[in-house]
């Protein structure tokens, strides 16, 4: 419902604070007084477009806040995954109007015009002449129809949706299987190709070219390898003189020496080991160099191999860990070409299985609908009689169309005022006076089951007066019951009626402008008087009073 309503530069509307009640609330006042202006800035803030003309003369901006207490079964989750902080159950919507834009926010954060758009109808219901955003709407007919269906309807509906989707998302899967296909079998022999090419090469360790380089370096130079181990070693152990006989020498020395004094027995251990260091080191530089031989058929092979790889390389990869990773991933794709067919095949039966099982619940779902519609169109008929349309004929209309998530039904809503006139849409539905009554009927049967919580009517009483105007005050206060009403009105039967009564008024001063009162006490009942007989009397005034019931 909505709680509050500010207007700051708004048209006429230098600004404005009004309160709402949860129930009845009514507009009054002369007629171009302003009133639809209210309801202008309230259609305004959750969508509705907006010019400059908007704003106030003289102003720079126009601005529209509403203060809205959500329902319990408003889905909070759309405003929460917008970034959106809600308190106590209630969002502040606020629209700002500039000469060249309009700037919407929920809470203080910023939203599209569209993102508005698509909570509205959660929230409010707005019927004029010209328009009435839930039931008017064909698309809306078939939620309003399901939603006053019994559970097990509401779940047959849920049900054939989740299947519904599991068919696209099947059909999707399918597109591009086949997409894939066609693509990749034209690819299939290169990929075969390029998948040969490496197994041919036979990697069996990715770091196999660095460690055949390495080897490759060493034959490359075995000759100097060579002789540097052998001079190594000649000069330690081979020539006359050389360092390890040296040694050998005084080694004895040191030997001689610690047995004539114990405490040179660490040197001696000391010397020794380095000694037999040394000649094992001599040994090992013999060995090696005697190992040093031109292997130019190693060499050859090394070439050849590391050839195949910098081959690789330049097309697979920088590495042979690259080259190996675009194997699989060639393999990978060439298994899903080979298999692909048997997908096809798997998922056109999976397809053909779910489809059978949507148009059997599509038959139960559509046979529900058609015995609800009955019912419904029964009932809105005996409204609109109640409203002073006796001759008028509701139809909820059902045919069949092409599958989509909520069945194979197209809805709409139907309606003829006239025993001579067929049946047509309601959205066609041409007498204003008419459209206002046939959507009071018809919010009053669905009242139950509709998500809105607020509903506005302008100028509802338009072409009825009398009995009617009973009728409809007596309607609009049932519906009051489930239902915030905000409604424009001349009739002082039906503003009677109301729990909160504003009184809209024009006034000329340096310059024109619209000033919004709630009455209480007196000032009510004046005001009634002056709707009920066009002045302020003593007979308007009992009038006005027995109306009130006060």
């Amino acid at each position: 419902m909505i709680k509050s309503i500010t207007i700051k530069n708004y048209i006429l509307i230098e600004e404005i604070t009004l309160e709402f009640n949860e129930g009845f609330n009514v507009f009054t006042g002369e007629t171009g007084a302003g009133k639809s202006i209210i309801i202008g800035a309230i259609d305004s803030a959750l969508g509705a477009k907006s010019n400059r003309e908007s704003i106030k003369s003289g102003k720079e901006k126009a601005l529209i806040e509403l203060t809205i207490k959500l329902k319990e079964n408003f889905n909070q989750k759309v405003l929460v995954d917008n970034g959106i902080d809600i308190f106590d159950n209630e969002i502040i919507i606020s629209k700002e109007i500039t000469p060249t834009s309009s700037r919407y926010r929920i809470n203080g954060t910023m939203v599209t015009l569209d993102f508005i758009k698509d909570i509205r109808e959660q929230l409010l219901d707005i019927h004029t002449q010209h328009q009435s955003y839930n039931y008017i709407q064909p698309k809306n007919h078939i939620i309003l129809l399901d939603n006053f269906a019994a559970k097990s309807h509401k779940d047959n509906v849920s049900l054939f949706k989740e299947k519904y989707n599991h068919y696209l998302e099947l059909k999707r899967k399918l597109e591009e299987i086949t997409k894939v296909v066609k693509e990749n079998e034209q690819q299939k022999d290169f990929i075969s190709f390029q998948i040969s090419e490496i197994e041919n090469a036979g990697i069996e360790d990715i770091n196999e070219d660095e460690k055949l380089q390495k080897e490759l370096d060493v034959l490359s130079n075995a000759e100097k390898l060579k002789d540097l181990s052998y001079s190594s070693y000649w000069v330690l152990y081979g020539e006359d003189g050389n360092i390890i006989d040296t040694m050998s020498n005084i080694k004895s020395n040191i030997s001689k020496l610690t047995g004539m004094d114990e405490s040179n027995r660490q040197i001696e251990e000391d010397f020794i080991n380095c000694y037999e260091t040394l000649k094992e080191l001599a040994i090992q530089l013999r060995n090696y160099s005697e190992s040093q031989e031109n292997d130019n058929e190693r060499m050859d092979y090394i070439n050849e191999r590391l050839s195949i790889f910098d081959k690789l390389k330049r097309k697979y990869g920088s590495s042979l860990e690259e080259v190996v990773n675009t194997y699989n991933k060639l393999s990978e794709e060439l298994n899903t070409i080979e298999n692909s067919q048997e997908e096809i095949n798997k998922t056109e039966t999976e397809i053909k299985n779910i489809v059978e099982d949507l148009e059997i619940l599509a038959k139960t779902i559509s046979k529900e609908r058609k015995e609800l519609a009955e019912v419904l169109s029964n009932a809105v008929t005996k409204e609109l009689e109640k409203l002073e349309l006796p001759k008028s004929r509701f139809q909820i209309d059902i045919e069949e169309c092409n599958m989509n998530e909520r069945g194979k039904d197209r809805v709409e809503f139907l309606i003829t005022t006239n025993v001579s006139e067929t049946l047509k849409p309601l959205a066609k539905t041409a007498s204003g006076g008419e459209i206002s009554r046939i959507m009071l009927a018809i919010k009053t049967i669905f009242a139950q089951a509709d998500n809105t919580n607020t509903v506005i009517f302008d100028e509802i009483d338009t072409g009825i007066s009398g009995k009617a105007s009973q009728a409809v005050a007596d309607e609009i206060t049932n519906l009051s019951k489930s239902h915030q009403i905000i409604l424009i009105t001349h009739q002082p039967i039906i503003a009677a009626k109301a729990l909160s009564h504003f009184y809209v008024k024009k006034e000329q001063g340096i310059e024109t402008s619209v000033k919004v009162y709630n009455l209480k006490g007196e000032n009510r009942i004046k005001a009634m008087a002056l709707l009920c007989a066009g002045e302020i009397n003593e007979e308007s005034e009992l009038f006005a009073k027995k109306l009130l019931g006060v």
